[in-house]
């Protein structure tokens, strides 16, 4: 429908855009990575051991390794005294077996000798040439860690879909896994649109103002797993923007922020629909209304805010689902949440989802959240000053003062600082 210079004739609400939007995307192919690189990747197959862990029964304590029965009995006042007949160290195996009353020296994660089935940890022993005396009863089992106690060989041990963190990097390597098989990234191409928007480190002419957004929306890629390619500034000229738009349908996804709106120079959802479809444009969330959506061949396009939090906020409600959806992970929101009283009324409109930026305060009441006053979609600072957002759904006017609302945190760092200085007086 044709909106520019008239407003929006409809908003979509944002769960029914998501619900369009995840409807038609798809997990990625699959490649393969070094071990060193495959954190926060996803696995693109199961994982099953294909050996025992450990692979032997193995010393848990420095000490010595005998027969547990051997020592029932033994005490300070009662020693039982072995004959030491060798040592094995970490890496090593003992040959022979071991006897009746004898004790082979042995260090932590040493393979047990033949014949044995405890250790007596070093501060129950007292070492006498080429005896010891036994200070401690070890029953059979005691410091030792069995074969297989850590996995067994056949246990799925990692299923598809499973994000790699640093213990899923542990466990393959434990497996001496090298290379794994992952889903592949989406490669994400950028594009800032707008006749006044000038790079960082260039000099500001009158009107002008730096780029912020693809620097943003580029870190926020990167958080959500993507592989950011920034292409550059673009003026908000038909043509230009066509060309740009073009030239990176070879990617998976292409971010573009600016010239989104209903305004006459607002042309992308326009170059949107002459290249493939629109399927949303135009959202009921503040901020963020301008956000939409569309494909041009494969290439997932969307059409984000021009001021820099309502281009922030678009992402997260739209652009990281879907990208985590194509690497292959369940949506989630990577914001942890704490409870907090409103220090202020949230007004708001029914049918509209409004992210609102507030600032934490401990008290000796509790938790307070403050909304921030200035906080227009333009005032980037809003985001650091403030240290988390509530979401006002569409159900609602507003949150009256007092009320307990959900805080999804910014830093976690910075609402743990809260508890290190005093609550406010």
């Amino acid at each position: 429908m044709q909106v520019r210079g008239r407003g929006f004739y409809r908003l979509t609400k944002l769960e029914d855009a998501l619900e369009r939007l995840l409807s038609g995307v798809k997990p990625l192919g699959e490649e393969s990575v070094q071990l060193e690189e495959a954190l926060d990747r996803v696995l693109a197959s199961d994982i099953v051991a294909e050996r025992d862990s450990p692979p032997f029964d193995r010393a848990a304590m420095d000490g010595f390794a005998v027969r547990g029965e051997n020592t029932f009995g033994a005490g300070e006042g009662n020693p039982i005294y072995f004959k030491v007949v060798g040592e094995v160290l970490t890496g090593q195996r003992f040959n022979g077996e071991v006897g009746d009353f004898q004790a082979v020296k042995i260090t932590t994660g040493a393979p047990m000798p033949p014949g044995t089935n405890a250790v007596v940890m070093l501060e129950h022993v007292n070492e006498l040439g080429d005896e010891i005396e036994v200070l401690k009863a070890v029953p059979p089992g005691k410091n030792v860690s069995l074969r297989g106690e850590d996995y067994r060989k056949g246990e799925l041990l990692l299923g598809r879909g499973r994000v790699l963190h640093p213990q899923e990097i542990a466990i393959l390597a434990s497996l001496g896994i090298s290379r794994v098989r992952v889903l592949r990234r989406p490669r994400v191409g950028i594009i800032s649109t707008g006749d006044e928007i000038v790079e960082p480190g260039e000099e500001l002419g009158e009107g002008q103002v730096y780029d912020i957004n693809s620097f943003a929306l580029a870190a926020l890629c990167r958080s959500a797993g993507a592989v950011p390619v920034r292409l550059g500034v673009v003026r908000d000229e038909y043509g230009e923007i066509r060309r740009a738009v073009e030239g990176a349908l070879n990617l998976d996804v292409v971010l573009i922020s600016g010239a989104t709106s209903v305004g006459k120079r607002d042309v992308v959802p326009e170059v949107v629909r002459e290249l493939g479809e629109v399927v949303v444009h135009g959202i009921a969330m503040r901020p963020g209304e301008p956000a939409g959506f569309g494909y041009a061949g494969d290439t997932l396009i969307f059409m984000l805010p021009g001021y820099p939090v309502a281009s922030i906020v678009a992402f997260e409600a739209l652009v990281r689902p879907a990208l985590q959806k194509m690497q292959g992970m369940r949506a989630f929101v990577p914001y942890p949440a704490v409870r907090a009283r409103l220090r202020r009324k949230i007004a708001s409109e029914l049918g509209r989802r409004d992210f609102v930026r507030v600032r934490l305060v401990s008290t000796d009441s509790g938790l307070e959240a403050e909304p921030i006053r200035t906080s227009g979609s333009g005032i980037v600072s809003s985001l650091v000053r403030g240290d988390g957002f509530v979401v006002v759904p569409e159900n609602t006017e507003g949150v009256e003062k007092g009320e307990w609302v959900e805080v999804r945190l910014f830093r976690l760092e910075e609402f743990l600082s809260l508890f290190n200085t005093s609550p406010e007086k």
